[in-house]
């Protein structure tokens, strides 16, 4: 293993599918296509919304919110993912790998975070229509937005600095698609038990919670929408609660797919461009765009 000053690791080895490689091929151009549709579903979403100025109120503001992430997780983690598909092995920098995975725990927890603040936005208009501009006002918009961006970057910063406190020895090769945290965690050389706690409490707190006030608003709502909440979580969780659990290499690969591709293929569908207000907004733009 390449080090610097005989201590610090200066570079991580990405396997992926290297040990099937038969499935490597397949994989790539599907999931290219599949991050080529993410990226234009959501960014026809962000355009949109912030040209139409009748969906600048906080049911869709949210979704601009929500597609920023989406996009923000997938230029994130696709390109590194696809260059691990089309090669045996994958080289990252240290310095790049502490900063993938910064910003993909950044960008899912503050995922985690809108998708409830969503669901109470739902609820609130639904069930209380004669209240609800009061229950969601501008003020209390902001701050839901706001607090779902800095719980993301405090919880980065917090667990992407202690993970990359622990000593690397040994082998340098990262047995995933990304530097997600509890990949690069099984190559410290250190007891990672308090972090371990850290880990499922944060879990606990960030997945489960909104989770469930999730599923008590959608169940009333939007039953339709717990297609995307349920896959989005529940490969959370399988990732996340247990850092050095018993899923296999390749389950855990295929927990990441799930979590990294389909939940951002399918908001764009759930969420907006099967609603009738995204769809005359957006017929309106392109009509103002050609005529």
């Amino acid at each position: 293993m390449k080090r610097q000053n005989q201590s610090s690791v200066v570079e991580f080895t990405l396997l992926g599918f290297s040990t099937l490689p038969d499935l490597q091929e397949p994989l790539f151009g599907v999931f290219l296509v599949i991050h080529l549709v993410t990226l234009m579903g959501n960014a026809i979403i962000i355009v949109v919304i912030s040209l139409d100025k009748s969906l600048h109120v906080p049911m869709y503001l949210f979704l601009l919110n929500l597609s920023v992430v989406e996009v923000s997780f997938s230029v994130v983690i696709m390109p590194e993912m696809l260059v691990a598909l089309s090669t045996e092995k994958t080289v990252m920098s240290f310095v790049s790998c502490v900063a993938q995975m910064y910003f993909i725990i950044l960008f899912g927890v503050t995922e985690c975070f809108l998708l409830g603040a969503m669901a109470y936005d739902r609820f609130a208009a639904i069930c209380y229509p004669l209240n609800y501009p009061v229950i969601m006002n501008k003020r209390i918009f902001l701050t839901l937005v706001i607090f779902s961006w800095i719980s993301g970057i405090m919880e980065a910063t917090v667990g992407t600095t202690w993970v990359f406190s622990f000593p690397f020895c040994g082998s340098n090769e990262i047995n995933h698609l990304s530097c997600e945290a509890p990949a690069v965690l099984e190559l410290a050389c250190a007891d990672t038990f308090v972090f371990e706690i850290y880990a499922f409490i944060a879990t606990i707190l960030i997945v489960m919670v909104p989770l469930l006030l999730i599923l008590l608003s959608y169940i009333s709502t939007h039953a339709s929408h717990l297609t995307s909440v349920t896959l989005f979580y529940g490969t959370g969780n399988m990732s996340h609660l247990q850092p050095k659990s018993g899923y296999s290499p390749e389950a855990k690969k295929l927990i990441l797919l799930a979590y990294s591709l389909l939940t951002s293929l399918l908001n764009p569908l759930i969420y907006s461009l099967r609603n009738s207000e995204m769809k005359r907004a957006l017929i309106k733009i392109c009509q103002r765009k050609v005529f």
